[in-house]
């Protein structure tokens, strides 16, 4: 085979071969897009407006205060409709960019919880203290998928 011809066909396999990998990121329908965390909240009877009251003061504190770090997108607190004893009436939700956002999220945490309430130690009574008011069912995690 002449040099010319092997150029040639060089050429079309390396164009041949960049446009499948172009065809392969083209397969999918969608992009990956934020990841969404939900905690499950059921309050104690008599105690809704008291654990409202510390998400309107204290937790929205922590949020936006993850906010202005980059941490986190947005947040939310969304009520639901409980069908049981063991089922939320709250949605805690809490939005970041990607996965990577989730990256080192303890140190954030902590970073996050002496701005606001003083120190980890002071957090930690919190939420104790909070135990008294609702219980956590737990939670999900959660990636959106962009519909392209």
């Amino acid at each position: 085979m002449s040099i010319q011809k092997r150029i040639a066909a060089g050429a079309a396999f390396a164009a041949l071969a960049f446009t499948s990998f172009a065809a392969l990121a083209d397969d999918h329908s969608y992009t990956e897009g934020a990841v969404v965390t939900v905690g499950y909240i059921r309050t104690v009877d008599g105690h809704f407006d008291d654990y409202m009251n510390w998400l309107d003061t204290t937790w929205k504190a922590l949020q936006e205060a993850g906010k202005k770090k980059g941490y986190i997108v947005s947040y939310q607190v969304v009520s639901a409709n409980p069908h049981g004893p063991d089922d939320p009436d709250l949605l805690l939700i809490v939005t970041y960019k990607n996965f990577a956002a989730l990256d080192g999220g303890l140190a954030k945490g902590d970073e996050i919880a002496k701005l606001v309430e003083g120190s980890v130690a002071a957090a930690n009574a919190s939420q104790q203290d909070r135990a008294k008011i609702r219980r956590v069912l737990g939670g999900d995690t959660y990636q959106v998928l962009e519909l392209k």
